[in-house]
């Protein structure tokens, strides 16, 4: 059982990217302390096995298949939420991509489609999220970033990039929407064993796992905790603009 400082009780909350990784870890949890839920994946097949996960631990789930790097997707998500529970309470940013490459060969493409995915689609939830929030005066904004937006990493130009404008923009909005008791956060993991990351290499990930001063990857379920932390009332009500780091000892700041 959750402890009362940390439920989630009849809290409306959306997850984007819950299918699986990080964000399905956050959608159980937050199944578990009571949170009401929309879940939204471009993978349905997964994303539809992963509601019922959720709705077995007794939590209504609604899906919603969608790319939220597109204005469209990421509106019908959110109103989506609005529409079903009447509001948003809490929204995680979480969705995102990983791909490799030296920067001399980064295709333009490449780099365009991760600042869509992994930066575009935080902006674009976030914004329709908003006017919910202030008008309840209640609110809270996760965005799911990565150790590599602080620390930067090899071969990963793009996706460091873009992790950095992640934390840039949670700084930026967390100040213009604290006084209207809206708090935006955002988490860093370092490597966890996700399928984002079964697409980079071997050799890459064998040297970074020496790198560590836990001398492994963390688990989906290592990082879900502080996504619970900072959607949780009063738990996480001293947070205003903050970047937790659940990294094993990647990043020190």
């Amino acid at each position: 059982m959750t402890a009362p400082m940390f439920s989630l009780d009849g809290r409306r909350a959306v997850v984007t990217g819950a299918a699986s990784g990080i964000g399905a870890a956050i959608a159980t949890l937050y199944a578990s302390a009571g949170a009401r839920l929309v879940l939204a994946d471009r993978d349905g097949l997964r994303l539809a096995a992963h509601a019922e996960t959720c709705r077995s631990l007794g939590a209504n789930v609604e899906t919603v298949v969608a790319d939220v790097g597109e204005e469209e997707g990421a509106q019908r998500i959110v109103d989506t939420c609005i529409a079903r529970y009447e509001g948003i309470d809490i929204l995680v940013n979480n969705a995102g991509m990983l791909t490799q490459a030296r920067c001399v060969d980064l295709t333009t493409a490449m780099w365009d489609d991760m600042m869509r995915v992994d930066l575009r689609s935080v902006f674009l939830c976030t914004r329709h999220a908003l006017p919910s929030m202030i008008a309840q005066r209640w609110g809270r904004v996760i965005n799911v970033a990565s150790q590599l937006g602080i620390k930067g990493g090899a071969e990963l130009c793009h996706y460091s990039a873009a992790k950095a404008g992640v934390i840039g923009f949670t700084k930026s909005l967390a100040l213009e929407v604290a006084p209207d008791n809206v708090l935006v956060n955002a988490i860093a993991p370092g490597p966890i064993e996700t399928p984002l990351v079964d697409g980079i290499s071997a050799a890459w990930k064998t040297a970074k796992s020496a790198e560590l001063p836990l001398r492994r990857f963390g688990k989906t379920d290592e990082v879900a905790p502080a996504a619970l932390l900072l959607a949780s009332d009063p738990g996480g009500n001293l947070f205003v603009g903050q970047t937790l780091g659940p990294n094993s000892g990647d990043v020190m700041p």
